[in-house]
């Protein structure tokens, strides 16, 4: 993978000097080295603990470098936040997502400034880093996401459905959603007719991962947009969403 990427870009990538521009960069980042330029007094075994998770996935090495800053006393997440690398950025997201003392509510508020950040991957951290929370308690999630289809970032509003996904990418499913859609369907009402194309995305994605286990429900909510929602933007919703049932 890292083939294709210049030394000297691999190299800032590495040293964490510069955020990626698409999904190779990020996946060809070496987190040993980043981890051992961004927080240089981490313990050597914690350092080869992230040496020895080289061959694992990603979301697994994410969780990882976020463990061993907190274990090594470095888990502030103002810490990392703002850094300029996204992976550094996405090892805050799992610090929140892993804190655990706190509550799902103080989580989604932490991460609020990490969901509407303005790289895609620390987008992508920032949900799947709240995952397992949102699995275990799906319907407190999506009450708690419905006011975030009213912010004025449409990446805020894309995460409030992107989280609750029945099915997702690189995700535990949400049985709940995949067998009883409809509970989500005030959130996705509320972004039927979101302007902002990525929001669009997302709801189109929500409603044909629903439809993969309830595709009449999908096809009744779409037929009832069609008369309801008379916007371009419902019509590519729904588009999205058959295009597959």
């Amino acid at each position: 993978m890292s083939g294709t990427i210049g030394t000297a870009r691999l190299q800032a990538l590495n040293a964490g000097s510069v955020s990626s521009t698409h999904l190779a960069e990020c996946l060809a980042v070496d987190f040993a080295a980043l981890l051992q330029a961004v927080a240089p007094t981490l313990p050597q075994a914690s350092m080869q603990r992230m040496r020895a998770a080289a061959g694992k996935g990603i979301t697994q090495r994410m969780a990882l470098a976020a463990a061993v800053l907190r274990e090594a006393g470095q888990g502030d997440v103002h810490c990392w936040q703002a850094h300029p690398s996204d992976t550094v950025r996405g090892w805050a997201c799992y610090l929140i997502g892993s804190d655990p003392q706190a509550a799902l509510a103080d989580k989604l508020q932490a991460m609020r400034p990490l969901a509407g950040d303005a790289h895609f991957g620390v987008r992508e951290w920032a949900w799947l880093a709240l995952r397992s929370d949102i699995v275990a308690e799906p319907l407190e999630a999506l009450a708690l996401l419905q006011p975030w289809t009213l912010q004025r970032s449409p990446n805020q509003r894309r995460f409030a459905c992107e989280a609750l996904r029945p099915r997702g990418v690189w995700a535990t499913h949400i049985a709940l959603f995949k067998q009883q859609p409809e509970h989500a369907l005030p959130l996705l009402e509320a972004l039927a007719d979101d302007p902002e194309r990525y929001v669009q995305d997302s709801v189109g994605n929500w409603l044909n991962d629903a439809g993969k286990s309830q595709p009449g429900w999908v096809r009744d909510v779409c037929t009832r947009w069609q008369s309801t929602h008379d916007s371009a933007a419902n019509t590519y919703i729904r588009k999205r969403a058959l295009r597959s049932l």
